[in-house]
């Protein structure tokens, strides 16, 4: 019986040390609100700047470490830009075997992102000017300007969640 005791309390102890790893909020302690200023879209992207704007606050909901408020009410407000869209294709086909031609079937879209963090009121950037890149492969369908959007918007996707973990865990 005592050994069993013993054996209990060293698990038990070895249970509640755990490794140093904390769940839950990870954010900097006195921000609770975020705000995603109107993006500028320097490159020839079609709406580019408002899927930008809308995939941020999608990631801020759906990440839940900050609330999202408008501008004139958040501790912080996100600028950003999309400045530079690359496309390139990442493979090659051959659907007719006779004529020896291929073309291109999968794409791979980069599109980089500089943003900042602010808080209103102050000159210096709480997140400096930083860049992101989000990448994203899409696949040439009947509609190849179609499924160049989607690419594109996840390709925005990945950017915007870099800037919100950028946001969350930069402290």
């Amino acid at each position: 019986m005592k050994i069993k005791t013993i054996v209990l309390f060293a698990l038990l102890s070895l249970v509640l040390s755990g490794c140093g790893y904390r769940i839950g909020f990870t954010g900097h302690p006195q921000i609770e609100s975020l705000a995603v200023a109107p993006v500028v879209n320097e490159t020839l992207l079609f709406n580019a700047a408002g899927d930008l704007r809308a995939l941020l606050c999608e990631k801020i909901m759906t990440d839940g470490t900050y609330k999202l408020l408008n501008e004139s009410k958040a501790d912080c407000v996100i600028n950003a830009r999309v400045v530079n869209a690359e496309f390139s294709e990442v493979s090659w086909s051959n659907d007719d075997n006779d004529s020896g031609d291929y073309f291109p079937e999968y794409y791979r879209v980069k599109v980089k992102v500089q943003f900042s963090v602010i808080l209103p009121g102050r000159v210096k950037p709480l997140i400096g000017p930083s860049t992101v890149t989000g990448t994203a492969m899409f696949a040439h369908m009947i509609d190849l300007e179609t499924a160049r959007r989607n690419g594109v918007k996840q390709a925005l996707w990945d950017a915007s969640k870099k800037i919100v973990d950028a946001c969350t865990e930069s402290w």
